[in-house]
């Protein structure tokens, strides 16, 4: 048996060498091993795996213990943080175990299987690292279990549990199949790009392009070429034809982002192809027949600008055929704990760190700020701290200065929000009001007796 200090794993010589037969000790430590759910395998230092892979690392990853012999590790798990990040790689390395630490590996078959990885070194006599044992539970049923309870609160990369949000939730997939132009208005940041995306995934047109262009970024001068095309000698670096946006979203969807900052001139020529689903590239007389579907978006009310004279009131009334609304994150704060939840999962993949969540005190900050860069600026004050951050929980120091300085302004008194109770008064005020205060249907329609009902409306004291 080899020696072992403290948070090392103690696994008998044999089962380091060619079979698990090395004396009574070692065949014991097998029979145990051989028995438990979890997969546990042994590398060597050039993290190549030794003799043990037992019968639960075999029916997870799909290879039977003679193939994974002399293998390189990652060619079994064939992981995303194999290559980065990789926690065996890191406990040989520093003499210290990983716990929990989240991954997805890729089964012989090809399917993919999240696990939890936990890792511990191997030491000599003299306390030197020879090895590493890593241990991996597989979480499939964990995750299933997880997707079926937030699932009412998901579609596709969409995340909210606010009442306004799943009312558009509920009518988005009736709105994708329809194949009429859609109108997203939102503040910046909100999220309108993802449910452009939505729409399109949702939609008949899934299997063709989805194409975006964001028509504030480019120069009025060269949007109309970026979204016609041109032909050959309309202008001097015109060497040869070039098609446009319209043209290779063909049978598909077209997003134009910021549309509110088109010109007169340019809202002319969209309306045109909005009426007669045709266009004349730059320089071009003949006219090219499309069929596409448009979702325009804006961050300013068109309405409004419509009525300023700033915005073609043909072209809106022709985009404005289903109007979605995306109201800010301050007016959906119950979405936070969700989002964080989210974008800690993703960063966590793409970085191959292990970080749990945030602390209280760094949650209440959040909770309380009032996001003026919405969705986008919660996952930028996150990816800061993932930088920064060391430990499994993010915590207040690990958050951006700048955001520090304005999450709780001077005066202003920190209010700690619970989002469970915010989402519940604002479903239990929406039911209420259906049925114009009558408990005993709102209660029925909650799914609680009449006396829950009264307790709730007094304990959130509910007019």
């Amino acid at each position: 048996m080899l020696k072992v200090a403290k948070d090392s794993v103690a696994v008998p010589s044999s089962l380091l060498g060619k079979s698990c037969t090395g004396g009574d000790e070692a065949t014991a430590c097998c029979i145990i091993l051989e028995s438990i759910t979890d997969g546990v395998m042994a590398v060597d230092r050039n993290r190549r795996v030794t003799s043990f892979f037992n019968r639960a690392a075999e029916r997870l990853t799909g290879f039977s213990s003679c193939e994974t012999m002399g293998k390189y590790c990652f060619d079994i798990f064939r992981s995303s943080v194999c290559q980065t990040g990789c926690p065996l790689e890191k406990t040989m390395a520093t003499g210290e175990p990983v716990y929990g630490f989240p991954a997805i590996i890729i089964t012989k078959a090809g399917r993919e299987i999240s696990v939890s990885i936990t890792t511990a070194p191997i030491r000599n006599e003299q306390g030197a690292v020879i090895g590493g044992v890593e241990i991996f539970r597989d979480l499939t049923i964990v995750e299933s279990l997880k997707k079926t309870i937030s699932g009412r609160y998901h579609l596709n990369d969409l995340i909210s549990k606010n009442p306004r949000m799943q009312e558009i939730f509920e009518i988005l997939p009736d709105v994708a199949e329809s194949d009429s132009n859609v109108l997203i208005q939102g503040p910046s940041g909100s999220g309108k790009e993802v449910f452009a995306t939505a729409i399109h995934d949702l939609s008949p047109r899934r299997d063709r392009p989805f194409l975006k262009v964001n028509c504030a970024a480019i120069p009025d001068s060269l949007l109309e070429s970026e979204l016609f095309g041109y032909v050959r000698g309309a202008f001097t670096d015109a060497k040869k034809n070039k098609l446009g946006r319209f043209s290779l979203a063909n049978r598909g969807t077209l997003l134009l982002d910021e549309i509110g900052d088109t010109s007169p001139a340019l809202q002319v020529k969209l309306l045109r192809v909005l009426e007669e689903k045709a266009f004349i590239p730059l320089g071009g007389t003949v006219p090219a027949k499309v069929d596409v579907r448009i979702i325009a978006a804006s961050n300013r009310d068109l309405e409004k600008l419509m009525q300023g004279g700033n915005f073609r009131e043909d072209l809106y009334f022709r985009l404005n055929i289903i109007k979605v609304e995306i109201p800010p994150l301050r007016e959906r704060r119950e979405d936070i704990p969700l989002l964080i939840d989210h974008f800690i999962s993703k960063l966590n993949s793409l970085k191959g760190k292990a970080i749990t969540g945030v602390s209280e005190e760094a949650l209440n900050l959040l909770l309380n700020y009032h996001f003026p860069g919405n969705v986008r600026e919660l996952e930028n004050i996150l990816e800061h701290a993932f930088v920064l951050c060391k430990d499994s929980l993010i915590g207040k120091k690990h958050l951006p200065r700048e955001f520090l300085e304005k999450a709780t302004p001077k005066g202003e008194a920190e209010v700690s929000i619970n989002p469970l109770e915010v989402s519940e008064v604002q479903v239990i005020q929406k039911t209420l009001k259906r049925y114009r205060g009558n408990r005993i249907l709102s209660a029925r329609e909650l799914g609680m007796s009449r006396s829950t009902l009264w307790r709730k409306i007094k304990k959130l004291r509910l007019d």
